[in-house]
């Protein structure tokens, strides 16, 4: 596939700006993670897209519809809001977005604030979606060492 400017919008090359993502090499911040997300989904590339979301919530991703969405729609751009470093002695941190798309349905636009954490090199995406299974004294599934109710429990 070539793509020659990236579909984050960065004003960079793809080469440049996601596609090292891509390739494989760690997103640096969470900003950039999330922009290498968009452009997955802009690009229909699912397999990225499950392999950044905590590993703890894979299993529970419904490929097929994330394909078909990404597939079936035609992404018209994202904007970065805010991002937010990691404060809590977990490693979470915040980027605020918004994302376009138009699909048979008509356009549509998505505000979102997501949440993300760091686990040795690597950036994950915490899909609020999909419930961690865990009690509140258990330890928490993103791996941090804490306990569930201080680290995740506050985001679903």
């Amino acid at each position: 596939m070539v793509v020659s400017s990236c579909p984050c919008g960065s004003g960079q090359s793809y080469a440049e700006c996601c596609g090292r993502w891509h390739a494989g090499a760690p997103a640096p911040t969470p900003e950039a993670l999330m922009r290498s997300r968009y452009s997955a989904y802009a690009l229909g590339m699912i397999d990225y897209l499950i392999a950044t979301t905590l590993p703890a919530q894979q299993d529970g991703l419904d490929r097929q519809a994330m394909r078909e969405w990404s597939m079936h729609s035609t992404w018209l751009g994202l904007t970065v809001e805010s991002a937010e470093p990691a404060t809590d002695a977990f490693g979470h941190a915040k980027v605020s977005f918004r994302v376009r798309w138009e699909d048979r349905d008509g356009q549509h636009e998505h505000r979102e604030c997501s949440i993300f954490v760091q686990r040795g090199e690597r950036w994950y995406f915490i899909d609020p979606g999909l419930p961690l299974q865990a009690g509140r004294n258990d330890p928490c599934p993103c791996g941090s060492g804490g306990k569930f109710k201080k680290c995740c429990a506050a985001y679903f």
